[in-house]
């Protein structure tokens, strides 16, 4: 009787099975396999060449190119040193608007440098 009952709880016999339990959308399982193998990083820099040119605008985008995106810092290379004297000040904005693009996580922090 009580291993009858003990195979019975462990099997759920009796129990109507709920089919929506512990079901994942292959989204949520690739997401999830990208961020245990640390290689989100590099999608976050794919998308973030292609909003690059939308935030920045196109003179802009045609002086400046996103090098890197490493634990939300974007390192930016710079062409001239007048635009980056430019881009130092409108750094704050360019951020707010890089987060409103690819969301608050992705970029944290902006870093200039001249290339």
């Amino acid at each position: 009787m009580i291993r009858a009952q003990v195979l019975r709880d462990f099997r759920g016999i009796g129990e109507p099975l709920d089919l929506e339990a512990n079901v994942s959308t292959p989204a949520d399982v690739l997401t999830d396999i990208l961020k245990d193998l640390r290689l989100t990083e590099g999608i976050e820099e794919s998308r973030l060449r292609g909003a690059w040119s939308e935030v920045a605008g196109e003179f802009v985008g045609r002086q400046t190119e996103p090098v890197s995106l490493k634990k939300g810092k974007l390192i930016l290379k710079v062409i001239q040193p007048s635009m980056r004297f430019h881009l130092e000040q409108a750094k704050k904005d360019l951020l707010q608007r890089l987060q409103q693009k690819l969301g608050r996580d992705t970029v944290r922090e902006v870093h200039l440098i001249l290339g």
